[in-house]
C-alpha cells in the first residue's frame, strides 16, 4: 500500500477534521489531499525523480510528503544543520530533484543545480485547483521508495536510509487502529523533518486523526504554553526536552496532555520518576526505533510506566528499559559471532519484520539470511521480554584487554542528583590503548569535585570503569533528536587537553 492511501482513508473516513496546523486556521484531511494531488503535478510536470526538502518542520513538509507519494517518487528531507561540505555531497545524489527550501537555505539547492521552490511558494501553489490527471500515480506500487532520510552521522558520515512504502504503512498498521482518536485530540512534535520521527508522526497521527502541531524552536516554558492554548493531548519529546521542562521554573501545569512518547536517547532515571510525580494522569509512553526500522519497534507503554513505579527491584528496573516489540517485530540478542543469547545477556540487538527496511541507498539491503537486521545497539532480554538498551556497539571502550560500555557509566553518573548530563568517551592512551573520560553537565549553582564524582562511580562499579579524568562543560554536543554526538566529545578533549595521570 502506497502511504498516499493512508491520508484517502483519513480524507474519506473524516476530511473536515483539521489534522494539521493549529485549530484555527489550519489544515483538514480533505484539504491535505487536495494539495498533495495539486504538488504531485507540480512535482510531475518538472520531471523530478525525487524531492528534496531542506526546510524546519511545518505544513509544507506533509504537503510534500504526500505529493511525492502521488507522484511516485522518494521524499529527501536534509538536514539543514550539516556543513556546507557534507550538505553539497548529499545533494550530489539527487541531481535531478525538485528542491523544497525557506529563503535561508535555498541558496544551498542553487548551488547543487536543482530547481528550487520556496516553502512558501510551495504552499501558495498547491492551494491552486488541480490541473492534472485525477487518477495519475494510482499505481505507484507499495515496493516504491516512499522517503529517503540520511543517518546522522553520529560515528561517520550520513547514509541515505531508503524507506519504501510498504515499510511505513506495515509501521502504521502494526501499530495504529484506524480513526481511534477523538475529533478533539492534538499532538505536539517537537522533532526536525529530517527524522524517522518526523515522518513517523505524519502518517500515524493521520491514520489516527489526530491534530499534528511542530514546535519548531523549543523552550519549557513555549512547550507548555503551547500545549496549554492548542489543548494538546499528545507530545512527542527527547529526553533533553523532557529533563528541562520538569527542571523549569515555569507553570508546568497541562491540564489536557494524555499522553507523553520519548525516545531517541537513554532517559535517566531520576527524569521520567519527577515527570510522572508532576503529572501522575499522564500516560508515558517510552518508544525506541531507528531510521532503518521505520521508527518505533519496541515500546514502554503507561501501564508498564505504573507497574514499574509499584513494584519490587526488578519491575522497577524496567524504567530503564524501551518495551516489548510491537506486534509483527522480532528482537533477537546475538552474540557477535550471530549466535542466539538468553534473558539477561548482553550482545547486539538484532530485529526482523515488514517495517524493517534495513536499506541504504546505493547500497542495498543489510540484512542475514533470516532477514534480521544488526542495529549495531548493544543489550539485552530480561525474562519477560523487555528490552534494554546499553548504547551502540561502535562506541565501546577498549581500555588494556577489557572492553567497557560507557552507557553503564553515564546511568550510574546521571544518578547523582546534580548532575544534568554526561558524556564518557575513550580517548586515545599510549599505555592503555584507550582510556575513559567523561564530560559532566551539573545543575546551575551546583559543586561537585571529580573526586567525588569518581566515588559516586566506584560506589556503584568496579575501579576499572571508573573514569580517568572529569572535565565540566556546559553542555554536551547533542543532535535535535537528543542523540550523543561522541566523535565531536573525543575531538574537543583531545584537542583541549593534556594526557591525565589516572586517579584512584
Amino acid at each position: 500500500m502506497n502511504i498516499a492511501l493512508l491520508l484517502d482513508m483519513a480524507a474519506d473516513g473524516f476530511g473536515d477534521r483539521v489534522v494539521i496546523g493549529t485549530r484555527d486556521g489550519g489544515l483538514t484531511a480533505a484539504g491535505l489531499r487536495d494539495r498533495s494531488a495539486t504538488g504531485a503535478d507540480l512535482i510531475r510536470r518538472s520531471g523530478a525523480d525525487a524531492v528534496v526538502y531542506l526546510a524546519v518542520n511545518g505544513p509544507a513538509f506533509p504537503i510534500a510528503m504526500f505529493s511525492a507519494a502521488h507522484a511516485g517518487v522518494p521524499l529527501v528531507p536534509v538536514n539543514y544543520r550539516l556543513g556546507a561540505e557534507q550538505l553539497d555531497s548529499l545533494l550530489a545524489n539527487h541531481p535531478s530533484a525538485l528542491g523544497i527550501a525557506d529563503p535561508e537555505h535555498l541558496h544551498i539547492l542553487e548551488r547543487a543545480g536543482l530547481d528550487v521552490i520556496t516553502t512558501d511558494d510551495w504552499l501558495e501553489a498547491t492551494a491552486a485547483a488541480r490541473s492534472g490527471d485525477p487518477d495519475a500515480g494510482a499505481g505507484v506500487g507499495t515496493e516504491a521508495p516512499a522517503v529517503i532520510i540520511y543517518t546522522s552521522g553520529t560515528t561517520a558520515a550520513p547514509k541515505g536510509v531508503l524507506l519504501r512504502h510498504e515499510n511505513l504503512t506495515s509501521y502504521v498498521f502494526g501499530s495504529i487502529e484506524f480513526a481511534n482518536a477523538a475529533d478533539d485530540e492534538a499532538a505536539l512534535v517537537s522533532v526536525p523533518p529530517y527524522h524517522i520521527a518526523a515522518v513517523a508522526n505524519v502518517i500515524s497521527n493521520l491514520y489516527a486523526g489526530r491534530r499534528t502541531l511542530v514546535l519548531e524552536q523549543f523552550t519549557p516554558a513555549q512547550w507548555l504554553e503551547t500545549v496549554r492554548e492548542e489543548g494538546v493531548t499528545n507530545a512527542l519529546v527527547v529526553p533533553t526536552m523532557l529533563s528541562r521542562i520538569v527542571e523549569s521554573d515555569a507553570d508546568t501545569t497541562v491540564p489536557t496532555l494524555r499522553n507523553l512518547a520519548y525516545g531517541g536517547a537513554p532517559m535517566p532515571s531520576r527524569v521520567i520518576e519527577e515527570a510522572l510525580r508532576i503529572w501522575p494522569h499522564v500516560g508515558f509512553v517510552n518508544a525506541y526505533g531507528l531510521t532503518e526500522t521505520s521508527s518505533t519497534i519496541t515500546v514502554l507503554g503507561p501501564e508498564d510506566h505504573r507497574a514499574a513505579l509499584d513494584g519490587d527491584d526488578r519491575v522497577r528496573a524496567r524504567l530503564g528499559s524501551v518495551g516489548r516489540p510491537l506486534p509483527g517485530v522480532v528482537v533477537e540478542i546475538r552474540a557477535d559471532d550471530g549466535s542466539p543469547l538468553g534473558p539477561g545477556e548482553v550482545g547486539r540487538i538484532c530485529v526482523a519484520g515488514e517495517q524493517v527496511s534495513a536499506e541504504y541507498a546505493g547500497v542495498g539491503r543489510v540484512v542475514d539470511a533470516g532477514g534480521f537486521f544488526d542495529t549495531r545497539d548493544k543489550g539485552h532480554l530480561d525474562e519477560d521480554g523487555f528490552l534494554f538498551v546499553g548504547g551502540r556497539a561502535d562506541d565501546t571502550i577498549i581500555r588494556g584487554a577489557e572492553n567497557i560500555a560507557p552507557a553503564e557509566i553515564e546511568d550510574v553518573i546521571l544518578r547523582h542528583p546534580d548532575v544534568l548530563d554526561v558524556a564518557v568517551v575513550g580517548v586515545p592512551d599510549d599505555e592503555w590503548g584507550q582510556r575513559i573520560e567523561a564530560v559532566v553537565v551539573l545543575r546551575d549553582g551546583a559543586a561537585v569535585d571529580a573526586d567525588g564524582l569518581r566515588d559516586h562511580v566506584r560506589s556503584a562499579l568496579r575501579s576499572s570503569k571508573t573514569p580517568d579524568r572529569i572535565v565540566y562543560w556546559d553542555e554536551v554536543p547533542r543532535t535535535e533528536t537528543g542523540k550523543l554526538v561522541r566523535r565531536n566529545v573525543v575531538e574537543r578533549l583531545v584537542a583541549a587537553a593534556p594526557v591525565s595521570v589516572r586517579q584512584t
